[in-house]
């Protein structure tokens, strides 16, 4: 079923290009951390998820890359990739070596997987770094090896979750600028759950906000302002958000 807050979409949405739930339940034991949630997002569109602690964001996450079965309701979705919201980068191995993992897990040759992401070094601000372990690489530059090993795994539907959560807030405007261009070389079908309402409108083309658990979408904002975007032309649908959050 489709919620009329989703009225925009006229055309039916071909589920094999993009990510459609409808009357989606999960419940852990007892605790239901989603209940009749209804979110569509098109072929190339970023929709990002925002909502209280605890509502279900993340396992929203979890249902549409296939690492969980909804209880009720149905979930559509091409191969999708899931960056979690800590890098998860391999202490041992290099900046390229981490950023190609996802190339020799889809079967690459060592050198055919370093080659290919050795390509994005320099767009994604990290030429010069290839030979660099984790630990000798800042917050955001991390964060950068880590979307790029999510890119490279080639899905149609990338899955972000916090994925700037941890940074400070000036790497994080600026991690925000390079997934905004990264997005641009690379569409992609994005789900983007964020805590912060204005990193939401900044790079979405629509935000959905939930409720708290169980989670629901209640209000779907749609974001229709040209690329790139300053946070000034952001501020009125930031506190649009931030009021169906409920938050003053």
């Amino acid at each position: 079923m489709q919620t009329e807050l989703e009225a925009p979409h006229t055309e039916p949405l071909d589920v094999q290009d993009g990510v459609v739930l409808t009357g989606v339940r999960k419940a852990y034991g007892p605790v239901a951390a989603l209940d009749g949630v209804d979110l569509r997002a098109a072929p190339g569109e970023v929709v990002a998820v925002v909502g209280p602690s605890g509502c279900g964001k993340s396992t929203l996450l979890e249902l549409v890359c296939g690492l969980s079965a909804a209880d009720a309701g149905t979930v559509s979705s091409p191969p999708a990739a899931l960056m979690p919201q800590r890098d998860a980068l391999l202490p041992w191995l290099s900046a390229l070596d981490n950023a190609a993992l996802a190339r020799r897990v889809a079967g690459d040759s060592r050198a055919a997987a370093r080659a290919r992401a050795h390509e994005h070094f320099a767009a994604f601000g990290l030429e010069g770094f290839e030979g660099a372990r984790p630990s000798e690489l800042s917050g955001g530059m991390r964060q950068r090896v880590a979307f790029l090993r999510t890119l490279l795994a080639g899905r149609p539907v990338l899955c972000l979750d916090e994925p700037f959560a941890a940074l400070d807030a000036l790497t994080r405007g600026q991690a925000q600028g390079w997934l905004g261009d990264a997005l641009a070389r690379e569409p992609r079908t994005v789900l983007l759950v964020t805590h912060d309402a204005e990193e939401a409108v900044l790079l979405a083309d629509r935000v959905a906000v939930m409720s708290a658990r169980p989670g629901r979408v209640v209000e779907l904002i749609d974001v229709a302002l040209p690329r790139p975007r300053a946070r000034a032309d952001v501020a009125g649908l930031r506190e649009r958000a931030l009021a169906a959050l409920g938050v003053t």
